[in-house]
């Protein structure tokens, strides 16, 4: 199942951080709240990644990098120009780094990809939440429901906007501008092909252009997710999350329930 990490926006609602480094790399307990996506992503099978950059895209593509040349003890040999590798610690990831645009728009941004995904379905989520969805409960629902999109609908506070439901189909998609605690868009979406044709350009946003297109045509379908949820929009938020990681018990992390990672060893002419 191919995974797509909105990563582009420029975060201007978290500027504390986002001056150096896009929102997707600020980090939670020493990881970017982007690693602690793709690991809960990860935990239910779901290791092919796409991330759509945008602004600061080479800060990411840096980090991954890094990441997969730095990993694990290191032996240098000056004398035969010569590098060993030993002890890695493997993500089982496949992450494509897509460049879509620094102004690009959230839909302009999955249009982008199409010809990555147009062939089945494939899910979706942004950069800056984390969440403890079950992902495997989210897509059987999906299916059952045989919608063009499914959202994962939470109740947050009242200053996100919200989804009107009934029988598991969304009626009404409002972004931003519902007062009280009803239900609002948190991402972790699962998407059929259909939903370019509901996507035209850059300049279009995935939420208030496509999926309220996809609404009115009673083709966009809710998981109520009740557990927990919750953006990285501002610091606040930020040192809330924090909090939580270091409380020794997250509740998005997921992933310490499976297995842990294999730790590989490579053979030499393989380093």
């Amino acid at each position: 199942m191919r995974v797509v990490i909105l990563a582009g926006g420029m975060g201007t609602r978290l500027q504390e951080e986002t001056t150096t480094r896009p929102k997707p790399m600020v980090e939670i307990g020493g990881k970017p709240i982007l690693w602690h996506i793709m690991k809960h992503y990860a935990h239910f099978g779901c290791n092919d990644f796409y991330l759509a950059l945008g602004y600061m895209g080479d800060f990411i593509k840096n980090y991954f990098l890094d990441r997969y040349n730095l990993a694990g003890n290191l032996s240098i040999d000056f004398m035969k120009s010569s590098v060993k590798r030993s002890e890695v610690e493997v993500d089982r990831w496949c992450v494509n780094l897509i460049d879509t645009g620094i102004q690009t728009m959230t839909g302009g941004r999955i249009l982008r990809l199409r010809r990555w995904l147009a062939d089945d379905t494939f899910m979706m989520t942004y950069g800056d939440g984390v969440c403890n969805v079950d992902i495997n409960e989210l897509l059987a629902f999906h299916r059952r429901m045989g919608k063009i999109a499914t959202v994962t609908a939470v109740r947050p506070p009242a200053r996100f906007g919200g989804l009107t439901i009934e029988d598991g189909v969304v009626n009404c998609f409002t972004e931003k501008s519902v007062k009280g605690e009803g239900w609002i868009n948190g991402g972790f979406l699962v998407f059929e092909p259909a939903i370019f044709e509901y996507l035209s350009n850059d300049s279009e946003s995935l939420e208030i252009d496509a999926l309220n297109r996809v609404a009115a045509d009673g083709q966009l379908a809710a998981f109520e997710h009740e557990g927990f949820w919750q953006c990285m929009d501002t610091l606040r938020d930020k040192h809330y999350l924090e909090q939580l990681w270091q409380s020794g018990n997250p509740p998005w992390n997921t992933w310490d329930q499976a297995t842990p990672p294999p730790v590989i060893k490579l053979h030499p002419k393989a380093a």
